[in-house]
């Protein structure tokens, strides 16, 4: 089944956030990928899938810009109602993140898509999702990925996945990315499920 907005309305709806079964209290691994950027104060970042995630509250303390994207109006809601008066310096965009971003979106720095990927099960979607990574990361810019491993769980939040392995997401990027670093993490989930994943960050040539 494919993503939908109401699919993950109601999941957001209905669900508290530390019993999502992707709820991350600490984003240890994805700020452990981050220090090997030299400057991250300033940058502009995008964050596909964003979710409601507290790794947004890590972003905005480095002074980063931030492009939030959703499918779930229901998750960027509850991110803007806790942020405060702090979302006036977020950029929103809800969308399925397969599906063209508006031209007035900037190039960014940094894409950040920790666990938003593997969702994407048809070929079209995926090469979408590539498309709209391709047009925003400027040269020099770099991004972060979180998917499930080729070990990883089938299935999630009730949907079929496409568990990666680090040569297929270089593979859908193309020779003008470069790895940067790259290591396997298993998160155990809100249930105590482990969940084996795939970190790596790449740099885009310039």
């Amino acid at each position: 089944m494919k993503s939908s907005s109401k699919h993950w309305d109601t999941i957001f709806s209905r669900t508290e956030n530390s019993k999502l079964g992707w709820y991350e209290k600490d984003p240890t691994q994805t700020l452990n990928l981050l220090r090997h950027i030299p400057s991250l104060e300033g940058s502009t970042v995008f964050l596909p899938g964003a979710g409601t995630s507290v790794l947004i509250e890590e972003l905005l303390s480095r002074s980063i810009k931030l492009i939030l994207n959703d499918i779930s109006a229901e998750a960027l809601s509850q991110v803007e109602e806790r942020l405060g008066d702090k979302c006036e310096e977020i950029v929103s965009v809800c969308q399925d993140i397969s599906e063209p971003l508006q031209d007035s979106i900037p190039m960014v720095d940094l894409w950040i898509d920790r666990a938003v990927l593997h969702f994407l099960t048809n070929s079209d979607d995926v090469k979408g999702y590539f498309n709209n990574l391709k047009s925003l990361v400027k040269p020099g810019g770099y991004t972060l990925f979180a998917e499930f491993s080729k070990k990883g769980a089938r299935k999630c939040a009730g949907l079929k996945l496409h568990r990666y392995s680090v040569e297929e997401i270089s593979e859908c990027l193309g020779s003008n990315f470069k790895i940067v670093e790259q290591f396997e993490h298993t998160y155990i989930n809100p249930f105590g499920d482990p969940r084996p994943y795939i970190y790596v960050l790449y740099q885009r040539e310039i």
